[in-house]
């Protein structure tokens, strides 16, 4: 069978030698036809609150955050619709924040395909710092006490709009909403706290879980610490195409943005696969091993234990640098041993999240990855490397049967398979 893999920009093409294979993709859906005018009506006729024009007088120092590189949100294509439903707003009443959370800062050449060249040329646009404490500001407290500090520029606004895209998201349940806040453009602490191991590993810490999932309590209370004016959230198909706006009042848009989600990007299946091949839904999130693990982690919800998971992500920036991410899951000589580690920290400490969710998901399957990395580093990292997807099925078959099931995950994170409760084992 032939599939083709979200992989980087291009995509890749893989042959699968195996008669039964499932493959697994969010339902399709066309981008609007004519997005400026959707976006219009969206903005005049509002979830919950006045339209866009209404609330931003021409005087308002006006704050946007956006999402960081790591995500397929096409601001590009935003911030000029928005700016344009402001015609009586200056370019010098706005500072666009990147949110980065703890990621790196993203470069010049980033920053201009993010937003566009004549954005970037007349609207101030800054990279979020979660270490900078000169950028940061009180905003309030976590529900369980510790100060909760955001950028400076979203506290000191009069005016805050935020906008993001909502997809599926491993630990949040879904993107979008109040996340773009938070931990989008927090400081460092509170998002460690956030963070913390208690609960990255509640269950409910999971794919489609917002119902008492802690990780998605903390930021709707965090991210709601200051009001937000109005929040542009989009749903996007694979070409990153426009395929729904969500403006309005944030509690109302992420309401109504997930259940639209919810219905196009969760899979049932009747079993587990003992081989699931999936992607990191290609570029820009498959651009290192952090990001990569929301591919495995999606694969995770439906292989067998003691399956085996194959993982397509490109991975050309590394693991990367910018926190612990590679100490911690090239320091211990077993995914065990990680997870003993970090459920014994005394404090959190930077990445320590994304490691402990690898480490989970390593404890349930083996995982291989095909990437630009060296396979010395995929190694250190307690995977195994693969330079030939289809060769890597074969064998895994030739031990099994080779009448196994496979599940295929084209677009890897951007769909949520799950097993109905009453399935059997496959």
């Amino acid at each position: 069978m032939n599939v083709r893999l979200q992989y980087g920009r291009d995509g890749l093409h893989v042959t699968l030698p195996a008669t039964n294979v499932t493959v697994l993709a969010p339902r399709w859906l066309p981008g609007l036809t004519d997005e400026a005018r959707a976006f219009a009506e969206a903005a005049e006729r509002p979830l919950g609150t006045r339209p866009l024009r209404d609330l931003v007088k021409s005087s308002d120092r006006v704050a946007v955050v956006i999402p960081d590189v790591t995500r397929p949100c096409p601001t590009d294509r935003i911030l000029p619709r928005l700016f344009a439903a402001l015609p009586h707003v200056p370019p010098d009443r706005y500072t666009i924040i990147n949110g980065t959370g703890t990621h790196r800062k993203n470069t010049p050449a980033e920053l201009k395909a993010m937003v566009g060249a004549d954005v970037l040329r007349r609207y101030r646009v800054v990279n979020h710092d979660a270490r900078d404490d000169a950028s940061l500001a009180l905003a309030g407290a976590a529900a369980d006490g510790p100060p909760v500090r955001l950028h400076r520029a979203w506290v000191e606004a009069d005016r805050r709009i935020v906008v993001g895209l909502i997809e599926p998201h491993f630990m949040a349940g879904f993107s979008g909403g109040f996340k773009g806040v938070f931990p989008g453009i927090a400081d460092m602490d509170s998002i460690l706290n956030y963070h913390r191991a208690a609960v990255i590993g509640d269950p409910r810490s999971t794919w489609g879980v917002l119902e008492g999932n802690p990780t998605h309590d903390q930021i709707r209370h965090n991210g709601s610490l200051l009001p937000i004016d109005f929040c542009i959230n989009v749903t996007v198909n694979w070409e990153r195409q426009i395929t729904r706006w969500f403006c309005g009042d944030p509690a109302a848009v992420f309401a109504a943005g997930t259940a639209f989600a919810r219905e196009t990007s969760m899979v049932p299946v009747d079993h587990t696969f003992p081989v699931v091949v999936t992607t990191n839904s290609g570029f820009p999130l498959d651009q290192n091993l952090y990001q990569a693990v929301k591919g495995m982690s999606a694969a995770a919800q439906v292989v067998a234990p003691g399956g085996l998971i194959l993982t397509a992500a490109r991975c050309n920036d590394g693991f990367p640098e910018h926190g612990s991410f590679k100490s911690l899951v090239c320091g211990y000589e077993s995914p065990r041993a990680l997870l003993d580690a970090i459920n014994g920290f005394p404090v959190p400490v930077h990445d320590q999240w994304e490691a402990q969710l690898l480490a989970l998901i390593q404890t349930k399957a083996r995982v291989g990855l095909f990437s630009e990395l060296p396979a010395t580093e995929v190694e250190r990292a307690s995977l195994s490397p693969v330079d030939d997807l289809g060769r890597a099925v074969a064998d895994e078959l030739a031990r099994i049967g080779s009448d196994a099931p496979v599940a295929v995950l084209p677009e890897g994170p951007m769909t949520i398979p799950y097993v109905r409760e009453d399935a059997a084992v496959g």
